[in-house]
């Protein structure tokens, strides 16, 4: 719709957001007329007209078989468009139109706002299967009458209310009709199951909608004004009400065809079991946080009597080990630490990898800089939890070897993504200016725990390749290139 009317019109781009507005909440008037609605605008030089928009009915036989959207019709060949545009009025005059042997019945409703008339709305109803009607849809043309008068007057739809019409009530959903005074004049089969699971024993028409509401949702105290206020439909509003037999959700319409209040459109849906299930995800993704959260304490427990064993280590060698052991586990902690702060299974991974950064620099305080450079993104569990492991080893194994005791140094981690979104990869580089590798030295084949735990955790959990050479100028440089998932 931007590019037909920017193209072909000179409405401006607050005409255009109304435009906008009333095609967010049009299928609500076609659902009401049984009727499908086609938005005409003139075009700049006011020759023709052009389509910007096309909504076809849930409730009832569709007018057009083919899109009508971006269509150019000369002025003058549709009277009944030049005549609503013209006075600013509902024109309904004219013989039905036959279209593929289907009698239709053509109307048309000026869309004013602020005064002016921006386009017409052509109302197309396919009167083949025209039948005496019944209370329902009575009531269903009525309110579309007066929401297309509200249409004309510039009164619907509601500034400032736009709606998802994906997740409101429709008009097949539950329907009421309420008089001024908020007294339930009708109310479809659908609207009136919705109140009897909320708890009503009785038909709702004759009685007040906001009294009856109230007193069938839960209170402790006096009767809710506001819930009162809100179901007797004075204000264009959305809102639930739940009890114990169920939730059901109502959006009110003020009807206003001569710019005072005559009664309300209610909308409602029974969304009882929607809301359960969102409970029920809830609660689950509650439960995960919990795991993870307690995953953490225990591995963190674990960390600190590692610790303290190591403490009471006379070996050397066996303390270092178990330091070592202490840190591979820190590592996997930090990771569900993280993963119990979020709402799904992935995690920004930079904050991970600092803190493993600042967890491994602790093997040598003051002598060797650790930094990282550029982004790991955010990345899935099940790849975050090894990766943690590898850079923890990779970083205890470029502080542990390649500087001398009183060598002094820097150690880089670098990140960067690329790929196509379909084949994301990312390139971790871990790069020292230490000594460098001994002579005839192959990662491959090295036979210490941390490159073997690098190697399995690469190349068999995160199908990545790992590679370690001399760096460019000074030191050792080691090269992880791992498939990710792109990032949302």
């Amino acid at each position: 719709m931007n590019d037909l009317v920017r193209q072909h019109t000179a409405l401006s781009d607050t005409d255009l957001e109304w435009l906008h507005l009333l095609v967010s909440e049009w299928q609500l008037l076609s659902d009401l007329s049984f009727a499908d609605l086609v938005l005409w605008v003139p075009t700049r030089d006011g020759t023709r007209y052009v389509s910007v928009a096309q909504m076809r009915p849930n409730t009832g036989p569709t007018s057009y078989q083919d899109d009508m959207v971006g269509h150019l019709v000369p002025r003058g060949r549709r009277p009944l468009l030049d005549a609503a545009l013209d006075e600013g009025r509902i024109v309904r005059e004219g013989d039905p139109e036959w279209r593929e042997e289907v009698p239709v019945r053509v109307e048309s409703i000026p869309v004013r706002r602020e005064g002016r008339v921006l386009g017409v709305i052509a109302r197309n109803t396919n009167l083949l299967t025209v039948r005496t009607p019944s209370r329902l849809e009575l009531t269903y043309l009525q309110s579309a009458s007066d929401l297309a008068q509200m249409i004309a007057a510039g009164a619907f739809p509601f500034p400032g209310q736009q709606v998802d019409m994906d997740a409101s009530p429709r008009v097949g959903d539950g329907l009421i009709r309420l008089d001024a005074e908020g007294v339930v004049q009708y109310a479809s089969p659908n609207a009136l199951s919705a109140y009897h699971r909320l708890g009503l024993a009785s038909d709702l028409v004759g009685h007040h909608l906001g009294g009856t509401t109230a007193e069938l949702a839960p209170s402790r105290g006096p009767v809710d004004e506001a819930m009162v206020k809100l179901a007797s439909g004075y204000a264009p509003r959305e809102f639930e009400v739940e009890c114990a037999g169920g939730v059901i959700q109502l959006r009110a319409i003020p009807l206003k065809p001569k710019g005072v209040r005559i009664g309300s459109l209610v909308l409602l849906r029974d969304v009882t079991e929607l809301r359960r299930r969102e409970r029920e995800l809830i609660t689950k993704d509650a439960t995960i946080r919990e795991i993870h959260h307690r995953v953490k304490n225990n591995l963190q427990t674990v960390a600190a009597l590692l610790r303290l064993q190591a403490r009471r280590m006379d070996s050397e060698q066996g303390r270092e080990a178990l330091n070592e052991a202490v840190r591979r586990v820190g590592s996997i902690a930090i990771v569900h630490e993280t993963l119990s702060q979020n709402l799904d299974e992935r995690v920004e991974f930079d904050e991970i990898a600092d803190r493993v950064i600042a967890m491994v620099a602790e093997i040598s305080p003051g002598r060797v800089t650790c930094r990282r450079t550029g982004r790991f993104g955010i990345l899935d569990a099940e790849v975050a939890t090894p990766l943690a492991m590898v850079l923890t080893e990779v970083l205890q194994n470029a502080l542990e070897h390649a500087f001398t005791v009183a060598q002094t140094g820097t150690v880089e981690v670098s990140a960067v993504r690329g790929g196509s979104p379909s084949e994301a990869r990312l390139l971790i580089t871990v790069q020292d200016d230490g000594c460098g590798l001994p002579e005839g030295f192959d990662p491959q084949r090295a036979g210490n725990l941390g490159l073997q735990i690098v190697r399995t955790l690469v190349e068999g959990e995160l199908s990545g390749s790992f590679g370690m050479v001399p760096a460019p100028e000074r030191g050792t440089q080691v090269i992880l290139d791992i498939p990710v998932s792109a990032e949302k």
